[in-house]
């Protein structure tokens, strides 16, 4: 049996706003996910919210424990960088891909990305910049015009995207991060596959001093959360 069109469109907008939700910290890691509970805050049935439930668990954000709730997922730090690691070489085959068969329109949605993420990083907005580097790496997905690689790409992006939002807190990152969309950018618009997937590889890989940074501010996040958790309980 089909669902109807208004029940999923509203199954997917309760999606995103969990997802969004699980990703600026107001459900941290282990937070359960009562369903009356939102159902009442988004003044909708239960079902709307078990089907989106669902897609979180599809997507690697929630895990639903039989007879015991929908709870966020915790994922270990060493997990975390094995993700980013595949995250790196599936970008790097995006941009490979985009620099071979981007089109003239996705060449100009990218750069209008790009100069989204500019201003953005000129203003000071680290929300507005993480929309604008979103809509910068699917864009590139979309522009390898290989429709699997690029679900592979969203999926796994979606499972990080707590965690690409964190890296933003570290100092300078969001300066460095717009100086790799040049590189980016400079190298998809030449044609240079090569350059092009080292320059996504290297833009998303956690190395070095940055995987010392990344650690730094998952922790700080979690300790943030546990302590806003003990207070909302006192």
């Amino acid at each position: 049996m089909t669902k109807h069109p208004t029940r999923t469109r509203r199954a997917q907008a309760l999606r995103e706003m969990l997802e969004n939700d699980i990703a600026t910290g107001r459900y941290p890691a282990g937070s359960r996910l009562d369903e009356v509970t939102l159902a009442n805050r988004f003044e909708v049935s239960r079902t709307p919210i078990r089907e989106a439930l669902i897609e979180l668990s599809v997507a690697g954000l929630v895990e639903i424990r039989p007879r015991r709730g929908s709870f966020v997922r915790d994922i270990g730090i060493s997990r975390l960088i094995e993700m980013f690691e595949v995250m790196a070489d599936l970008e790097a085959s995006c941009g490979r891909l985009a620099a071979r068969r981007i089109t003239s329109v996705e060449l100009a949605r990218l750069k209008a990305a790009h100069e989204a993420c500019t201003e953005a990083q000129r203003g000071g907005d680290p929300d507005a910049y993480f929309r604008a580097n979103q809509t910068f790496h699917e864009t590139i997905y979309a522009a390898s015009h290989n429709g699997f690689l690029a679900e592979q790409a969203l999926h796994l992006q979606n499972r990080l995207k707590v965690y690409r939002r964190l890296q933003l807190r570290v100092p300078n990152r969001v300066s460095n991060s717009l100086a790799e969309h040049d590189q980016i950018v400079a190298a998809i618009a030449a044609g240079d596959a090569a350059a092009a997937a080292e320059a996504m590889r290297r833009h998303v890989l956690i190395q070095g001093e940055r995987f010392n940074d990344f650690v730094a501010s998952v922790a700080a996040h979690r300790q943030e959360t546990s302590a806003e958790q003990i207070n909302a309980a006192e």
